[in-house]
């Protein structure tokens, strides 16, 4: 073997890197099924907001199937529902809770799979990637879209959701993986929306968080958008089994198409 090949040699195979987008993240599941199908699993995963949620429980040794039932249990939905009459907020408080019961895992250390996750020092203006250390406190950083969320104290600093820098964390993972496989959950697409003040709340967040994502995309090896996820709003969710299944459906025709050009 050549001693040149030796020493550039990655850590990681395969990494995979799940992007924000409230419900529609989990999308990522699906796809994580149809990926698992072709015999296609993660040596390392990064994952920003929602896409920190799937992926801690992928890495914590919950299947796809398992993550979308988990999605749909009534409390879970009730949790994740924003109120406005009680001021926009997110029960976060409920959702940390609920992550800590569920996840075997506490500390990052503790996973079957390395996870990267991201969220953004608003103190400081800065993107920060979390991989040690205690495992819920990450999640919940990086879910709490400022205003509408609390921020999350972490060691005095207040944290806000990681996609308001990087929405698409595949850089996180890039340089020590030999292939990342990206998966946007938040195509930029001008859809129609409902005029609200929740809807136009996070459309505008959706835009800032979309417009961070365009340099990542390029970084991927194999990039999975599955297709129609604009007509889906960030806290439909409802709609939850439909957006899973959108994301097994479209990754499995996309890698049919890739296997009949072997290009996969």
């Amino acid at each position: 073997m050549n001693l040149t090949n030796i020493f550039n040699q990655k850590p990681y195979q395969t990494g995979i890197a799940l992007s924000g987008g409230g419900i529609k993240g989990l999308c990522h599941a699906g796809v994580l099924k149809a990926l698992e199908e072709q015999g296609i699993k993660p040596d390392i995963i990064s994952g920003v907001s929602s896409g920190a949620v799937v992926g801690a429980l992928y890495a914590d040794g919950y299947s796809p199937e398992e993550i979308a039932m988990l999605f749909e249990d009534i409390s879970f939905r009730q949790m994740t529902k924003l109120q406005i009459p009680d001021g926009g907020f997110f029960r976060i408080d409920a959702f940390e809770k609920f992550m800590t019961k569920t996840l075997r895992a506490k500390t990052f250390e503790e996973l079957k799979i390395p996870l990267r996750i991201v969220a953004t020092n608003l103190d400081k203006g800065q993107s920060v990637v979390f991989s040690s250390g205690k495992l819920v406190d990450a999640i919940v950083a990086s879910c709490s879209i400022p205003v509408l969320f609390t921020p999350k104290i972490i060691d005095g600093i207040h944290y806000v959701d990681g996609g308001v820098l990087k929405n698409f964390p595949v850089s996180t993972i890039r340089d020590d993986c030999e292939k990342v496989i990206g998966i946007n959950a938040s195509p930029l697409v001008a859809d129609k929306y409902k005029q609200s003040i929740l809807n136009v709340a996070t459309r505008s967040y959706n835009f800032m968080f979309k417009a961070n994502i365009f340099y990542d995309k390029e970084l991927c090896d194999l990039l999975i958008e599955p297709v129609d996820m604009g007509n889906y709003e960030t806290f439909d969710v409802d709609k939850g089994r439909e957006i899973f299944e959108l994301g097994y459906r479209s990754t499995k025709q996309l890698l049919q198409n890739k296997l009949n050009t072997n290009v996969v």
